[in-house]
């Protein structure tokens, strides 16, 4: 249910929204990454975490001189450096990209190391793969409710020219008809929106679902009220109330497959939401321009 302004509402109708057999709606997650309470703190590097069906993430506040070290790596992940005075070297198959802020970072599997050289907020995004990760999600964080409508990951195809460091920009002039700054991987979509001033104007929300995969709203800045509304299913005690959940910057949402939804900036002044996929909706590549990487990272056969 989008505005006729909204680039979404061209969208086809999922096939998905036509099968009947759907599981009971999972609960959503909320992970608020409050400075005074990181999950983890290694010497100067905080560290929290939040879970998804197929994947988990991590937000770290990077000094400089600091790292990331995946050693076991077994897939792609996916790197957020939000901020443009960021600078790191990444460091894969004996070779070293330099990677500047304000960026969206893919590197392959197997052993990486990240170095910043300027420090600042690095958000990951692993699939399920990554074991230590879920390890410490597990550990740290309350339990994880499955969602049952949410298939298992199977990667997309690999990129064009093979494996390695990518790092895209994302001073990506805003283009009518297109929605926000669309990146993918073999496993993850990352659709930067453009920030919004101010708060939205609550005649023009846009309320819809997804039937059959997870969205995660990453909250980078200002502050946002999420609502969702949950189906009736025929036996009541599996009712939920709405929620209407009031959380600021930084923060993580993770949205049930099957919830009706929509974000709602409230903030007086900048307001900005990163939507993750994993792995990449079908429907936003099926666009024409859309996906801002579709030379190197192609879709299925069935999926153009």
């Amino acid at each position: 249910m989008y505005v006729a302004s909204d680039p979404r509402s061209k969208l086809a109708k999922a096939e998905s929204e036509e099968e009947p057999d759907a599981a009971p709606v999972s609960a959503a997650g909320y992970f608020m990454f409050d400075d005074s309470q990181p999950c983890d703190q290694n010497g100067d590097v905080r560290t929290w975490y939040a879970e998804a069906q197929n994947f988990v993430a991590t937000y770290a506040v990077q000094p400089a001189g600091s790292q990331i070290v995946r050693d076991g790596q077994e897939d792609e992940y996916v790197v957020i450096l939000p901020e443009r005075e960021t600078r790191a070297i990444v460091s894969w198959n004996g070779s070293e990209t330099p990677v500047d802020g304000y960026s969206v970072v893919v590197v392959p599997g197997g052993p990486s190391v990240i170095s910043f050289e300027a420090g600042g907020p690095a958000i990951c995004f692993f699939t399920r793969k990554a074991a230590d990760i879920v390890a410490r999600c597990e550990a740290l964080l309350p339990a994880h409710e499955p969602d049952r409508n949410v298939p298992p990951l199977e990667p997309w195809p690999d990129p064009v020219g093979g494996f390695k460091v990518r790092a895209y920009s994302l001073d990506v002039p805003q283009e009518e008809g297109r929605f926000g700054r669309i990146f993918r991987s073999t496993n993850f979509m990352i659709n930067f929106v453009y920030p919004r001033q101010g708060p939205r104007d609550r005649t023009k929300l846009s309320p819809h679902k997804h039937d059959d995969f997870q969205q995660c709203s990453l909250c980078l800045a200002g502050t946002y009220v999420h609502h969702l509304r949950w189906p009736w299913e025929t036996d009541a005690n599996l009712w939920r109330d709405d929620d209407h959940v009031t959380i600021g910057a930084p923060s993580i949402a993770i949205i049930p497959a099957g919830a009706l939804h929509t974000s709602e900036a409230v903030g007086e002044g900048t307001n900005q939401l990163v939507d993750v996929f994993c792995p990449p909706r079908r429907d936003f590549s099926r666009q024409t321009g859309w996906v801002l990487n579709a030379d190197d990272y192609p879709a299925p056969a069935n999926e153009t």
